[in-house]
Parts: structure tokens; sequence; C-alpha cells
């Protein structure tokens, strides 16, 4: 993991909600309800149950994941016009190992 990398990840866990989000992705069974149209969290969680949890405006919540996505933090599936969103354990673990060797 480059030094760039690493700086665009702080980039986008400066906020208490980005945090909050990576928290409830990290168990969505516990965080979210059902997924009636997929039945399971396979593919993650919806982006509209995401912004319904933040209570945050759609663009804001948008914005937000959409950050976390380029930052490598969150995979991201399109099921229709509908995007899930879950955690890049790989590359999580990457950037605590990086951080480990500071």
């Amino acid at each position: 993991m480059t030094d760039h990398e690493i700086l665009q990840i702080n980039k986008a866990l400066s906020n208490a909600t980005r945090l909050e989000i990576l928290r409830w992705l990290k168990d969505p069974e516990s965080n979210f309800p059902p997924h009636k149209e997929l039945g399971h969290f396979n593919d993650g969680v919806c982006g509209q149950h995401i912004q319904n949890k933040s209570g945050l405006s759609q663009p804001t919540i948008s914005h937000y994941l959409s950050g976390m996505h380029k930052a490598g933090l969150l995979v991201t599936t399109r099921h229709g016009k509908w995007t899930y969103f879950k955690r890049n354990e790989k590359v999580i673990e990457e950037y605590l190992n990086k951080l480990r060797q500071l």
C-alpha cells in the first residue's frame, strides 16, 4: 500500500458518519433491516438503507459512499437500479497493517 493510498483512506475516514458506516457494514445483519429484494447481505447493504440509518440526505450519503469506494474501503455491486455496499476487508487489513509499521 502506497503513502498516497494511506492518505486517501485517512481522508475518507476523517468524518464521524463515514466511520460509523464502516462500523455498521462490519455487521450488516445487526445494523440493517433484512433485504427483501435479495434475502441476504452477500453483496452488502443497499445504499438506501445506509441513507435511512444515517438520517442524511441522499446527495450527502452518496458523496460519502463514493469517497469511501474511491479510497478502496468499499466494494459495490449493482442490482438493477440499486447499489449495494460492503466493506473491502482486504484493503482495510492492508491499511491497518501498514499503520502498525509506522
